[in-house]
């Protein structure tokens, strides 16, 4: 496992009909080692701080196999950074990656703590109204990770694994579970013991309690 991109971008203004919005989802790769410094990479931020960045989504990684999906279905030719990741990288997926593994990175320890929902400024990026809904049907989330130690890294850096929650539950399989695809309980449950950030257990308690109600019917 290793990083291929490293991609940073500072907020920009672009045009929604008939109103500008502030967005930081155009990154571009960068060179040399990038300090990961409080919930950042040096020459990165983000554009709303009410649902981007954070503590728990402070580097954003997006693997370099899906860029073939992407660029098949959607018949552009894709550069880094075009997800607004912060890293992309190489054999580190959602299947294989679980809340709560920490990795070294360069000198730094990031730790995974969620994966993506997409808003539409995923649509401004691609310039398509359907982009959010195809992300989101894919299961190609990508992975957010908290700062657990300041350092740096550099494109060519491996990702090591350094820990691993016991039982714990996969990046994809969190999805899954929300989305309902999986209805199994041990698995439920595992996404509830999981150091999930965000509001991704209160939604899927939600959401799973909604379709397990009776329907009723007027006599």
């Amino acid at each position: 496992m290793h990083i291929v991109s490293v991609n940073v971008g500072q907020p920009r203004e672009i045009r929604l009909n008939d109103r500008l919005v502030l967005t930081s989802i155009f990154k571009q790769p960068v060179e040399g080692r990038v300090p990961v410094r409080n919930h950042n990479l040096q020459g990165d931020r983000q554009a709303d701080l009410r649902v981007h960045g954070g503590p728990y989504k402070a580097v954003y990684a997006y693997s370099s196999e899906h860029y073939p999906y992407w660029a098949e279905h959607l018949g552009v030719e894709l550069a880094w950074g075009n997800f607004g990741e912060n890293l992309t990288t190489v054999d580190l997926t959602e299947e294989s990656t679980f809340i709560g593994d920490q990795f070294r990175v360069g000198s730094a320890v990031l730790q995974v703590t969620q994966p993506r929902m997409p808003c539409f400024k995923l649509n401004l990026r691609f310039g398509r109204s359907d982009m959010v809904k195809r992300f989101w049907r894919c299961g190609f989330s990508g992975i957010y990770f908290s700062i657990i130690e300041e350092g740096e890294l550099a494109a060519g850096d491996q990702l090591q694994l350094v820990h691993r929650v016991p039982n714990g539950i996969s990046v994809a399989d969190v999805v899954r579970v929300y989305k309902g695809e999986i209805d199994d309980e041990q698995v439920f449950q595992l996404a509830l013991k999981a150091p999930l950030r965000g509001s991704w257990k209160e939604e899927i308690q939600e959401r799973r309690a909604e379709r397990t109600l009776p329907l009723f019917t007027k006599p």
